[in-house]
């Protein structure tokens, strides 16, 4: 993808785009919804056509009174009947308002349902290393937004439609009144419609260029009401400081805003005394017209109501049109991110489990990063060998379990399972070989302390043995079973069960130990663990690990910076700015004295 300036959507929008992007909103919507669009096109006609005839039937009725007070006999009864016409008419508006209602709320859900779904989908099916990468950040939150409010915009659209189509309809009614007071009407809306859309551009400028503003106002404001994060903003003096900079990136972006509205306030004021002078020309003209006897009584009424439905209809063609262009600026993004190619899965199928994994001449780097962070790695894992993978912050070890993972692509080499090529095979049955678990491990708030463990296999029915033996060789059974349910509490505070009894927030090391749970449950035959348990005393840890060591056909790569996790493995692989420099038992690695040895320095001394 072409990378654009960050804070900008790199486009204006011309004429032309913005009548594609609103018959992109009309498609979309009636794929998730044929029902949305006819009612709205129902509904546009009515709303619009409907209080015109209505006007033009109470006008009808004011001159049959007026003829009636005169004395014509054959008036009254006119009268009454345009009375029933016009009331029939209100019912009918009335009806179809409460019935609009109903129907809207069932499309509006219909809506927001489909295209949730479809940006859900869209956005876990990227290939991986978009989700480290900045602009397709940008251009999904743009696309969240825009997802968050579709249904809205569709109803803005119809609005806009609504009240042009109103406006219209106003004009063409006023021709049969005066063909000249019809154009001087349509001469006064012109400079509303104008300015609004100039400032509208002006308005959509500021949203992309302040992307990344409200952005950091965002983070600042999610940061301050994390409780966990509380303790450290006051410790540090940093609340007033936060508090601060938040006002200062608002007022950058609403403040900036309001003060460039400001300049057109004279502007908006010069066209709003036009049309009230248009106003005032028409029942002028239309008193004068009655006084003469050219125009009956009714038509004062029926004028007044157009020049005002002509009016309305403008400010609120040009109200909304103050937000659409952003809204299909936005279109724009989310047809964007909607159209990213997903991830390529391969197509072989591996129906057993491989005997090794093979790294041959790996190097990688990230996109849109030319510095290599893994170069010409090559080593061979073997099914039940226990392999770990060491090195400073920044060797390369987190890269290579993603590659290892197939969440990324070597830049140049190969990522064999048995003779293989991992790119070529299918995700999802090399996924099911593995378990992974690392020190940031998924905490999955919304559910139970069971579930958050039973969710580490979740294609296949729940077996309660391998669940009982996953609590036992995580060593969490004592800490969970104590909790005001047991298994079944929630794990989150903030979550409490039907009757009352209030979710518990768990420490560090225990959402280690259920994380272990979930991993032991799942029973994969080979485990990937990188520091998985960092918050878990070393004791404890020991055990686990030791448990862990006597599964003989489980196939287990570990990262660690502790030597008591390691020592035991079969090889131990030490990275150095991407490449392999040493390898070997531990005991091999203790006798070589080279770069193994001066990074466990002060743990062998303890030894």
């Amino acid at each position: 993808m072409p990378r654009r300036k960050p804070g900008t959507t790199g486009r204006k929008l011309n004429t032309r785009q913005k009548v594609t992007g609103i018959a992109r909103v009309a498609a979309i919507t009636y794929k998730a919804s044929p029902l949305a669009v006819f009612v709205k096109l129902a509904g546009t006609l009515i709303t619009s056509i409907l209080p015109i005839v209505t006007t033009y039937f109470a006008a009808l009725t004011t001159t049959a009174l007026a003829s009636a007070y005169a004395g014509d006999a054959d008036a009254g009864t006119k009268a009454i009947e345009y009375v029933l016409i016009t009331a029939g008419l209100g019912v009918a508006l009335t009806a179809w308002g409460s019935i609009e209602q109903y129907v809207n709320q069932f499309v509006r859900y219909k809506i927001d349902a489909a295209i949730g779904d479809q940006l859900y989908e869209q956005f876990l099916s990227l290939d991986f290393w978009r989700y480290d990468d900045k602009e397709t950040a940008d251009l999904f939150d743009k696309s969240q937004q825009f997802a968050r409010l579709f249904a809205y915009v569709f109803d803005r659209l119809a609005s806009i439609f609504t009240s042009f189509i109103s406006l219209v309809a106003a004009v063409v009614a006023m021709i049969f009144v005066s063909w000249w007071l019809a154009l001087i009407l349509l001469a006064a809306v012109i400079p509303s419609v104008v300015i609004q859309f100039r400032l509208s551009r002006k308005q959509v400028q500021h949203w992309n260029s302040n992307v990344e503003t409200r952005r950091s106002k965002d983070m600042i404001e999610w940061n301050m009401f994390q409780v966990s994060a509380i303790a450290e903003l006051r410790l540090y003096g940093m609340v007033r400081h936060l508090l601060d900079l938040r006002m200062k990136l608002r007022d950058k972006d609403e403040k900036v805003r309001i003060e460039f509205e400001r300049k057109y306030i004279g502007q908006q004021l010069g066209a709003d005394v036009l049309e009230a002078a248009a106003e005032v020309v028409a029942l002028i003209y239309i008193t004068l017209q009655i006084i003469a006897h050219t125009q009956p009584v009714g038509q004062f009424i029926y004028v007044q109501q157009i020049v005002s439905r002509a009016l309305g209809g403008s400010r609120s063609f040009v109200s909304q049109l103050s937000s659409i262009d952003e809204d299909i600026a936005n279109l724009f993004d989310y047809n964007e991110f909607m159209n990213l190619p997903t991830s390529k899965m391969g197509t072989k199928r591996l129906r057993k489990l491989p005997k090794s994994i093979r790294f041959e001449n790996v190097s990688f780097h990230y996109p849109n990063n030319e510095q290599m962070v893994l170069n010409d790695v090559s080593l061979t894992i073997k099914q039940g060998q226990h392999i770990a993978i060491v090195g400073e912050n920044g060797a390369g070890k987190s890269t290579f379990v993603k590659l290892l993972l197939g969440l990324y692509k070597p830049t140049s080499g190969t990522v064999y399972v048995d003779d293989a090529n991992l790119a070529e095979i299918s995700s999802d049955d090399w996924h099911k070989y593995l378990g992974v678990l690392t020190q940031d491990s998924n905490r999955y708030a919304f559910a139970t302390a069971r579930d958050n463990i039973l969710l580490g296999d979740v294609m296949h029915p729940v077996s309660n043995e391998r669940f009982e033996a996953a609590l036992d060789a995580a060593e969490a059974r004592t800490f969970l079973e104590k909790l005001p349910r047991g298994l079944d509490n929630y794990v989150n505070q903030w979550i409490e069960h039907d009757d009352g009894t209030p979710g518990v927030d768990l420490s560090g090391g225990q959402w280690q130990r259920l994380a272990l749970a979930r991993n032991f449950y799942r029973n994969s035959p080979i485990i990937v663990l990188d520091e998985p348990t960092s918050a878990i005393d070393a004791l404890a840890e020991s055990r686990i690990f030791e448990r862990l060591l006597k599964k003989e056909d489980k196939t287990i790569i570990t990262i660690s910076h502790r030597v008591t996790t390691i020592e035991k493995a079969d090889v131990i692989y030490m990275l150095e700015d991407g490449k392999i420099v040493e390898q070997g038992t531990h005991k091999e690695l203790v006798a070589k004295d080279g770069q193994y040895v001066r990074m466990f320095k002060s743990q062998l001394r303890k030894v």
